[in-house]
């Protein structure tokens, strides 16, 4: 897990959009659910293009046929750029080591998308692996949607689910530039944190060990170079993730 920020992304993915003749395209637009407000896309790494695209014209102003998986990844805001980019690359590098029940597994990130007029975009996005063959990721899905409910700061959320979901998640929270970054696990934690709770009764509530909940919080104090509790979770607050 040397390679640079979003290098292991960018040597797997194209600038190749859908072909509306395809056989697979015209299969998914049938079977692939359509929601109004949600961008959908199905990218296969067997044919390096996209295979299927639904909303992006909505979200980010490019026509389905269009829209491609480099232009997904590359466009993205300058705060989160880097982090976006190296997300990617650790979640499909981890996964590359999966070869069980491999499309039980996903990750979801809050990400700043540059729309195809300049204006920024907060999004809401979930990647999936769609399909697989003997421990192959075949392709992958990824569904978008626009953040209204509030803005978005300059620390990224994002969270991993899948079986092996602590060795994902955990993964993750290792290997990436955290300075820019907070997991599902460390908000949960920091929402309590934030409601009063003492580390021991958020690790009663969440059902963990005390020293999980240490390792979830304290390393952040140096992350985001805070003082203490009470300056992280003002941090927190002004930064968005509460």
């Amino acid at each position: 897990m040397k390679e640079g920020f979003g290098e292991y992304t960018r040597k797997r993915v194209s600038d190749v959009p859908i072909d509306l003749k395809d056989p697979s395209y015209k299969e998914y637009a049938k079977k692939v659910p359509q929601f109004i407000g949600q961008a959908v896309y199905i990218y296969s790494f067997e044919k390096n293009r996209m295979l299927y695209a639904f909303g992006w014209e909505d979200l980010l102003g490019y026509k389905n046929e269009e829209i491609t998986l480099l232009k997904i990844v590359g466009n993205t805001s300058k705060r989160h750029f880097n982090f976006s980019n190296e997300l990617n690359d650790k979640a499909l590098q981890f996964l590359a080591g999966i070869k069980k029940d491999l499309d039980k597994y996903s990750f979801t990130i809050e990400v700043e998308k540059i729309h195809n007029d300049g204006t920024i975009i907060p999004l809401f996005s979930r990647v999936g692996i769609y399909k697989s063959n003997q421990g192959t990721i075949l392709e992958i899905i990824g569904i978008s949607e626009r953040i209204h409910s509030r803005k978005l700061g300059a620390i990224m959320q994002y969270a991993a689910f899948g079986p092996k979901l602590s060795g994902f998640e955990e993964t993750l929270n290792d290997q990436l530039f955290n300075k820019l970054g907070i997991s599902r696990k460390e908000i949960e934690a920091l929402e309590l944190a934030a409601k009063g709770f003492g580390f021991k009764e958020i690790a009663n509530q969440l059902h963990v060990s005390q020293s999980a909940i240490e390792k979830r919080i304290m390393p952040l104090y140096k992350r985001f170079q805070v003082k203490g509790l009470t300056h992280l979770i003002s941090f927190a607050y002004e930064n968005h993730i509460l």
